[in-house]
């Protein structure tokens, strides 16, 4: 298993990086978590064949986690693909959907697919089955608009992804992220609490209860990218790759 960082930058482009979207692809699995704004030049940049993408995990309906949608399934229909795709996110996820689509592509929500396209809802802590994937929800806290907010915990092909998504700390991060193969979690600031969001040093606080095997942040601010060089953790970059 690999996860490719097609796009780890939080929603102000800090550092020059891309809107939030991880391809992780296996022998059986193919799938995105999150799907922001820049994803689809940034898939094709890397080479990444969407039409090859079975399921795209959404965890919120912010723009640098969500409105890369239209973009790809438009792409998918002109280009013909005919392999079935599923789309799945929290509660409201078929209605956003279509308000994204009518809001960037008028009309384009009502084209008739040349492909099976599958819009599921998630909630938390009711877990569900996609081909060689099963997800577990939890809910995070990211505010009030753009929600609901899901982290998620993923099992594929003998291997446990977690992933924060964007978040204030709460103790749902624990039973989440526990013995993890792999950790992507948000460090958005480096020490400096802001409502919302999740900093560094609280972060640390609680990796020794998270007990993950391997740690990556990601969705970092200016604050956190001008200490990089300075930090004992690996941090995410457009383009690069993690096995695990």
């Amino acid at each position: 298993m690999q996860l490719r960082f097609v796009g780890c930058g939080d929603a102000f482009g800090s550092g020059g990086r891309l809107n939030t979207c991880f391809h992780v692809s296996g022998r059986a699995a193919n799938f995105l978590i999150d799907c922001g704004a820049s994803a689809l030049p940034a898939l094709k940049r890397l080479e990444i064949a969407c039409d090859e993408i079975d399921l795209i995990l959404i965890t919120h309906f912010h723009g640098d986690h969500f409105a890369g949608l239209p973009f790809l399934l438009l792409d998918a229909q002109f280009s013909r693909r005919t392999r079935p795709l599923t789309i799945s996110g929290p509660q409201g996820i078929e209605r956003r959907l279509r308000e994204v689509m009518e809001a960037l592509f008028e009309h384009s929500s009502k084209t008739r697919q040349r492909f099976e396209l599958d819009v599921v809802e998630l909630a938390p802590g009711q877990s569900r089955t996609f081909g060689a994937v099963t997800v577990m929800p939890y809910p995070v806290v990211h505010g009030e608009s753009g929600g609901p907010f899901l982290a998620y915990r993923i099992e594929a092909e003998g291997r446990t992804l977690a992933y924060s998504a964007d978040t204030e700390w709460t103790e749902t991060l624990i039973p989440l992220a526990h013995g993890a193969d792999l950790f992507i979690a948000e460090a958005y600031m480096y020490e400096k609490v802001v409502k919302n969001h999740l900093s560094l040093k609280t972060l640390e606080q609680h990796l020794p209860n998270i007990g993950a095997k391997r740690l990556v942040l990601t969705h970092m601010s200016d604050d956190m990218l001008s200490r990089l060089e300075t930090l004992p953790y690996m941090a995410a970059e457009d383009g690069m790759v993690v096995v695990f």
